[in-house]
């Protein structure tokens, strides 16, 4: 049930990517270095150190000589250490596809909640849904706005530090889905070839649509066009008896395969299905939830996002294979989700800056008077094999609906100004309120992953960063400490030393980093050798590798919520936005886990905010 996965790579801590050049975006993977193969020693020192706030002394002193023997002269560590050099000479990147494979394609969890993250637009006031479809138009609009830009190879290169950033993601998001295989996924790209999509997919009423985005010059269509065309497929798809086919997508890896080859033996469904993964992206137009408070509004939408509330509700108004679905609801939720094995998290949330940007402008294109033909309506035959399947899906939808917690907390108290004043990156400050949250509620510390990118490489996607460590922990403990003993002097420095020695984010950035470089060890010896070696097959390993924290930063300008699912049965899943004056947060945790609970960590985590705050102010002005 544990996966490994990043909704999106964190955004510097020290650093901002703010950087953009209008050059032609053939740096996306040309002129970059290959991703570096750190040393093995040091790998090995940093994992041991990231070991020392998680395990006993007793299960240290074990995994140290383990480690003594890995690392001898001559013995396995050095040949692994040489194999991994070999590939990395031979490859663009020695990393990427291994990671498309364990990490994603290997999977046999559902997409849905497990690896496809989540997220939540402002709310649209839409009356009707008349402006629902209008909301639509413009988004299709918008998008097809930013596909101009990959078209015409015009996409502004990010850069850091002066150093330009790997674009090669940004242009595997659109016309991809993947599709499912009976023991490993692959994901296809159909824009590329000669005759790339020209056209969406949209689903209304668990009815699936083609729609031509393009006129017969090449010109995308205006959003009155657009609105035309989904006014069409609204009235065309008013019934709701049909049978919910894109349910199947939701269920486990192996059960959908073999639905999916039953599924396209026949004709019709093998062209309607070829049809959904071959277009742009898909756009899914949910009817409406029941109404909740404005305090429970979020929560739901961002389970919305993740799953689609269940087969009564949207669940079977999607085909979570596919890259990109857009998500509109008439209630006027609105967001998206995204199978996340072709890209992290950062081209998804460029994209939907220039897509709400975009959204604001004021449209101008003059509207062709040609009249455009009927969107076609895909078929499927549902044998009574496949019907089965649907239901069996279903169960499992409502099953996985029930058992995911969602809490939006939109702390308002605050936002990134505040440690930037007092000269601490905004991440690693919400970085160890998380920490000291968690430590409030069960009285020890776990291991916590924040996912960073590799994008200064060729190819490059992310690395995680262990936040934890023995500083994060004293600060955790002095923080409430019983005796009443630590100043608060003491605990702002013990703070500010946590937040300096969570540096391991600049070292990953730099292709330094642990994780990977242990994950590519392991790959190697598991190719190369008859069995793994025992600092693989250690108690310690298995620990440090179960993150009952899976975090993720989105650094995007729009005011968004970014949910993904947990890592692990008795984990939890959270996301954070840190804006100038406030913070978004989504914290997801499995009901089936008695242990776990996302509200409770929710309080938690707001408490720990305050407090570091008002420590922060009152040592300020003792000074």
């Amino acid at each position: 049930m544990s996966r490994n996965t990043d909704a999106t790579a964190c955004t510097l801590r020290t650093r901002q990517i703010d950087q953009y050049s209008p050059c032609r975006a053939i740096v996306r993977s040309n002129n970059l270095p290959k991703l570096p193969v750190p040393p093995l020693q040091q790998t090995c020192v940093r994992y041991l150190a990231s070991l020392e706030p998680l395990i006993s002394e007793e299960e240290m002193t074990h995994t140290h000589k383990l480690m003594d023997e890995f690392l001898r002269p001559g013995g396995v560590g050095e040949r692994l250490q040489k194999s991994l050099e070999r590939r990395a000479r031979k490859t663009e990147n020695w990393l990427t596809d291994w990671w498309m494979q364990s990490s994603y394609l290997d999977s046999r969890m559902p997409v849905a909640m497990y690896t496809s993250p989540g997220v939540v637009l402002p709310k649209m006031h839409l009356q009707d849904r008349q402006g629902q479809m209008r909301f639509a138009a413009k988004l299709i609009a918008g998008v097809l706005d930013f596909k101009s830009m990959i078209d015409s190879d015009t996409l502004p290169v990010e850069y850091l530090g002066g150093k330009p950033l790997c674009m090669d993601q940004y242009y595997q998001v659109l016309s991809s889905c993947r599709i499912p295989g009976p023991k490993r996924d692959t994901v296809v790209n159909y824009a590329i070839g000669k005759t790339p999509p020209t056209h969406i997919t949209v689903v209304h009423n668990f009815q699936f649509f083609v729609l031509d985005v393009y006129n017969s010059d090449g010109s995308p269509l205006t959003v009155d066009q657009l609105y035309v065309q989904l006014e069409k497929i609204w009235n065309s798809s008013l019934q709701t008896n049909k049978e919910p086919v894109g349910i199947l997508t939701s269920n486990h890896r192996n059960t959908w395969g073999k639905a999916y080859n039953n599924l396209i033996k026949d004709k019709t469904n093998k062209e309607s299905v070829r049809s959904i993964q071959k277009s742009i992206f898909t756009v899914c137009l949910d009817a409406p939830k029941p109404r909740v408070s404005d305090e429970m509004y979020f929560n739901k939408v961002a389970a919305q996002m993740l799953h689609g509330g269940g087969s009564r509700w949207n669940s079977g108004n999607r085909w979570f294979d596919k890259t990109l679905q857009f998500i509109i609801g008439e209630d006027g939720s609105c967001g998206l989700t995204y199978e996340h094995a072709p890209a992290e998290g950062p081209p998804i949330v460029f994209l939907v800056d220039h897509v709400v940007d975009y959204m604001k402008r004021s449209e101008m294109v003059r509207t062709p008077m040609i009249p455009l033909s009927m969107p076609q309506k895909l078929r499927f035959n549902i044998t009574p094999e496949i019907k089965k399947d649907i239901e069996k899906a279903k169960q499992n939808m409502n099953i996985m609906v029930h058992d995911l917690d969602v809490r939006v907390l939109n702390f308002t108290h605050y936002g990134r100004k505040f440690p930037k004043s007092h000269k601490m990156s905004p991440d690693a400050f919400i970085q160890m309120a998380l920490q000291l949250a968690y430590y409030r509620m069960y009285q020890t510390c776990c291991p916590t992953y924040e996912s960073t990118s590799l994008r200064m490489f060729k190819l490059g996607r992310t690395e995680a960063v262990r936040s934890t460590t023995t500083e994060s922990l004293q600060f955790t403990k002095a923080m409430d400490d019983p005796s009443k003993h630590v100043q608060n002097s003491e605990k702002a420095a013990l703070l500010e030393k946590a937040i300096k020695f969570l540096f391991p984010c600049d070292q990953a950035i730099h292709g330094q980093g642990i994780e990977r470089h242990m994950l590519g060890l392991k790959m190697i010896a598991i190719e190369d050798l008859t069995s793994l070696p025992e600092i693989f097959m250690d108690t310690s390993f298995a620990v440090a590798s179960h993150f009952n924290l899976y975090t993720s930063q989105v650094g995007s300008k729009t005011d968004c919520v970014m949910c993904l699912g947990p890592m692990v049965p008795d984990g939890y899943g959270i996301c954070y936005n840190p804006m100038d004056d406030h913070i978004n947060f989504a914290v997801t945790a499995f009901n089936s886990c008695e242990e776990t609970n996302a509200t409770k960590l929710s309080q938690f985590l707001e408490d720990s905010l305050l407090d570091m705050k008002t420590l922060l102010e009152q040592v300020s002005k003792t000074q």
